[in-house]
């Protein structure tokens, strides 16, 4: 049960682990934090957003915590757990915020001690801005959090996480399988910051920020994008992301042709049930 008495260290203190770390705190729980830049744990001292944080990682203090929260890149969560899972505390929860789930959840479980358990999860939240200094908890309001459990997973354990979510404030608590997850993600997240990054690089664009309205804006606001860590994500899930880049670019000859053919008739009917569609997302 997540109850206050719940130590939660929070591992990378940048945007997502900087806004749980704040909702953590507001609702009364005992957060630390490990992160490599002294200026990111001095600022969340100052900002109340922990009770203590490190740059280095040492045992005794690692292992105080019931609930860990791994806020890094995939590659370098991986690291981390099995350099320094040894120093975690006997019955730990630990869950993380990768928007990949398939080949971590699975990679961390597999090495992991069998006294300690892994849950992954997704918060779909995040702003166009990095860094502890933009964390706000707000983000979470009325957003979706993806809990990603596997066969090894207790369903306290599972429960324990999903109640995290409800604690940070996410709006609707969904369980995925991994592999579900990084179908649904491909679609609905990578897929989007690729269209983005394809419309702000096709041309020559300076000039015309003189000239736009909302549509350019709302459609590319997901374009000033954090390179390395998407270029991970995009390439860790790269089968699922190229089907979905087909199918993009399939539904977008569909529409080239109408055009093409002056096809009133099938251009209207893409727009009906483009409508229809949105219309599902604003209930």
């Amino acid at each position: 049960m997540l109850t206050n008495d719940k130590k939660i260290l929070i591992v990378g203190l940048g945007l997502i682990g900087g806004s749980y770390a704040q909702a953590l705190k507001r609702r009364g729980f005992s957060v630390g934090a490990v992160t490599r830049s002294q200026g990111s744990i001095d600022y969340a001292l100052k900002e109340g957003l922990i009770d203590r944080g490190m740059t280095e990682v040492d045992p005794d203090y690692i292992a105080g915590y019931d609930i860990v929260v791994f806020a890094l890149y995939p590659g370098v969560l991986l690291k981390w757990i099995e350099a320094n899972q040894q120093y975690i505390k006997s019955g730990a929860l630990l869950t993380d915020v990768t928007g990949v789930k398939s080949k971590i959840v699975y990679k961390v479980q597999a090495m992991l001690r069998p006294d300690l358990e892994f849950v992954g999860a997704h918060p779909m939240a995040g702003r166009e801005v990095g860094g502890v200094r933009n964390a706000d908890c707000s983000i979470f309001q009325g957003a979706n959090y993806i809990v990603t459990p596997t066969a090894a997973n207790t369903e306290a354990a599972i429960a324990d996480v999903e109640e995290l979510g409800r604690v940070l404030g996410f709006a609707r608590i969904s369980r995925l399988n991994p592999e579900l997850h990084d179908e649904m993600i491909g679609f609905l997240s990578q897929l989007t910051h690729c269209i983005a990054v394809a419309l702000m690089t096709c041309r020559e664009v300076e000039h015309l920020s003189a000239y736009t309205g909302d549509s350019f804006r709302d459609l590319t606001r997901i374009a000033r994008i954090n390179d390395e860590m998407w270029s991970e994500l995009f390439l860790l899930n790269k089968d699922v992301l190229l089907e979905q880049i087909d199918l993009f670019a399939g539904q977008m000859q569909a529409i080239r042709e109408a055009v093409a053919n002056s096809d009133t008739d099938l251009l209207r009917e893409l727009m009906r049930q483009s409508t229809e569609r949105r219309a599902l997302f604003d209930k």
